[in-house]
């Protein structure tokens, strides 16, 4: 299976960590922003095709999907465009910042028949397979989910700690991975509420922001979100149910008494990004719908949408 990736930066890398563990994949082609470091990546991971322009990746021979790790605001239209040229198409987080662009991504999957599939890894962290195992199972109950989801960036960098060319965003980005995760958990949502502190003079967006849902279950989640955190950071979930309380922190697992969750038969890895792209892989083989399809997720983002309407009232 061949392979381009557009988004030669932090998240592209481990994007290209994870397909390297997968058989039968090649990357042909990356595509960047600037041209010298999109080739210096290249050739750190032997791929012998790096452009600027995403039309030339979907041009190289044989391609069967890409993979979309570029700046929020492209996404959308650029899942459209890969979906139009016949390729099957993974995106990140978040499949658009506003909610008509995601509609257009729906129509157009819905139209091709193409696998597209949105990178929301929570759904493919070990930690999370392995609670979500045993809600399936009726093994347990969520009652309340608490999430915190931390960062110190009051400039606008990268997670190695290099300069952005666009900002990112507390409600589309990464409220995203909670409120979807939530409803996969414990049911569509049917009430959401949010509160945003001050916006920050240069980057034009909420720095601090709360977020309230409650689930057709009756189980509630209550997610806070900032920027201005100075440590620890990152995002860690809390779970607490009908029987046990557990703490996922990304890949590991802990009860609500800090012991250790062994979660090695769980899953073929115990790296979130690279389950995340085997199910891609599997997908498009499988001819079938994937986790995280944009139909599966879409409704995670009609709920963003009525908060920003919310909060923007």
């Amino acid at each position: 299976m061949k392979i381009a990736l557009a988004g030669a930066g932090a998240f592209g890398e481990k994007h290209l960590d994870a397909l390297r563990l997968i058989d039968g994949v090649e990357v042909v082609s990356v595509v960047g922003r600037r041209l010298e470091p999109t080739r210096a990546v290249a050739d750190k991971y032997g791929i012998g095709h790096a452009c600027t322009d995403l039309a030339e990746a979907l041009e190289q021979p044989g391609l069967d999907a890409v993979i979309l790790a570029t700046p929020t605001q492209m996404h959308a239209a650029q899942t459209i465009q890969c979906l139009e040229a016949g390729k099957h198409v993974q995106v990140e987080i978040p499949l658009c910042d506003n909610l008509a662009d995601g509609e257009a991504v729906l129509a157009k999957q819905q139209e091709t028949g193409l696998v597209a599939m949105v990178g929301h890894t929570r759904r493919f962290n070990p930690s999370h397979q392995y609670l979500h195992g045993k809600i399936a199972a009726g093994d347990l109950a969520i009652q309340q989910m608490d999430v915190q989801t931390y960062f110190f960036r009051r400039q606008n960098m990268n997670a190695k700690g290099e300069a952005r060319s666009w900002t990112d965003h507390l409600l589309w980005h990464h409220a995203a991975h909670t409120v979807d995760l939530f409803a996969w958990q414990a049911g569509p949502i049917v009430a959401a509420h949010a509160l945003e502190g001050p916006i920050h003079p240069e980057l034009g967006i909420a720095m601090d922001m709360a977020i309230q849902l409650k689930s057709e279950s009756g189980a509630i989640c209550t997610l806070s979100l900032s920027f201005n955190n100075d440590g620890p950071l990152g995002t860690f979930f809390r779970y607490i149910c009908d029987k046990g309380t557990w703490i996922a922190r990304y890949d590991d697992l802990v009860t609500g008494r800090e012991e250790a969750v062994d979660l090695s038969g769980v899953t073929v890895s115990s790296n979130g990004i690279e389950l995340q792209d085997r199910e891609f892989v599997a997908a498009i083989r499988e001819g079938r719908e994937p986790n995280a399809s944009v139909a599966q997720v879409m409704p995670c983002y009609r709920v963003l949408d009525a908060l920003e309407k919310q909060l923007a009232g």
